[in-house]
């Protein structure tokens, strides 16, 4: 009868011990996990800032060439996409900072408002064009800054994505809401002119 209960208490011991190590297991690899997540997150937010930064200097460069021409009329709305730019830069990075899911959701959405002023801008810069070829030359740099302006919304979008999964260990399902719809018009010449 000792010897019963002596293995009695030993299993109870073996089932304790062994339940002990199955819940640090699941402790471990839900927080490797998460550190899994957050270099994943980190290697890939590096590479989209450095797109970022990219793009930024890209628009330098190409507003120095148009320092060379004739102002344009539809320049003013080029600084409106560049702050809408920088705003979801930086709420994207605040976000990471305090690691807000939701945060960095509203980037995720607010992408699609660039988008479409792009996507205006390319028609009124083409109308432009048309309206007067002088105009061709001031207008291909401001549609390339503004490319590059809504290109730097689409990567501070990737870092929202990157983020809302290192927060929530899930993706996005969405699809990511688009603006741009530059790549579907057609251009049609003022046969006038």
């Amino acid at each position: 009868m000792a010897s019963e209960h002596i293995v009695k208490g030993y299993d109870e011991e073996l089932r304790r011990l062994s339940n002990t190590i199955t819940e640090m297991g699941g402790l471990a690899e839900s927080q490797m996990a998460r550190d899994l997540r957050e270099i994943f997150a980190a290697l890939k937010m590096g590479s989209d800032l450095e797109r970022i930064c990219d793009y930024a200097a890209n628009v330098a460069k190409r507003s120095i060439a148009l320092n060379q021409t004739p102002p344009v009329r539809p320049v003013y709305a080029l600084p409106r996409m560049a702050h809408l730019a920088q705003l979801l830069i930086k709420d994207v990075i605040d976000a990471y900072v305090a690691r807000d899911a939701d945060k960095a959701y509203s980037v995720w959405t607010r992408d699609a408002e660039l988008d479409e002023m792009y996507s205006s801008l390319f028609r009124e810069l083409l109308t432009y064009m048309m309206e007067d070829p002088r105009n061709i030359g001031a207008c291909t740099h401001l549609l390339f800054m503004a490319k590059n302006i809504e290109r730097i919304g689409d990567h501070a979008t990737n870092i929202a994505e990157d983020l809302y999964y290192l927060v929530h260990g899930t993706p996005l399902t969405e699809a990511r809401p688009k603006g741009d719809q530059s790549s579907l018009e057609i251009v049609t010449p003022n046969r006038s002119l």
